[in-house]
């Protein structure tokens, strides 16, 4: 198989690969408020299958965290297919962000994606703390396929 223009990362092996090895530093964020067409807007542009919403309440395992939430590119889909297109990004995040640190294990923030049935993690020091990033099946799939070490 030849895929031409792909990018190789150099990254340590998936049995010693922390989150933050693997994460996509940054995020791409909106509001509570901010509406379906926008998000999906954003998501085009930067070609992202999610995005960081501001201003949700979300349940985490002991409580609840500082706002944030996860719209996923499913997420829109399943409102475009319902025809809630006036739904909100707090509409549609709800409440299933999941949290991880970046010192965590790549091996854990599998286990976590696994057992959630996510495909995006926010990365942050703390569920309440502002999110440092976003891991996707995508990033471990990258470190599975290019980590070395």
């Amino acid at each position: 198989m030849s895929v031409s223009g792909t990018s190789r990362m150099i990254a340590p092996a998936f049995e010693h690969a922390t989150v933050a090895n693997a994460m996509r530093a940054g995020i791409i964020s909106c509001h509570a408020d901010t509406s379906l067409s926008a998000i999906a807007e954003m998501m085009a542009s930067y070609h992202v299958h999610a995005v960081v919403v501001e201003g949700v309440e979300s349940q985490v395992e002991g409580g609840s965290a500082g706002g944030w939430g996860i719209v996923s590119d499913l997420d829109v889909a399943r409102a475009a297919a319902r025809g809630e297109m006036g739904a909100s990004a707090g509409a549609l995040a709800g409440s299933g962000a999941v949290f991880i640190g970046p010192a965590e294990s790549l091996k854990r923030a599998a286990e976590v994606m696994s057992e959630r049935g996510v495909s995006h993690l926010i990365v942050s020091m703390s569920p309440s703390a502002r999110p440092i990033g976003i891991i996707s099946t995508l990033d471990l799939a990258v470190v599975l396929a290019w980590g070395r070490g």
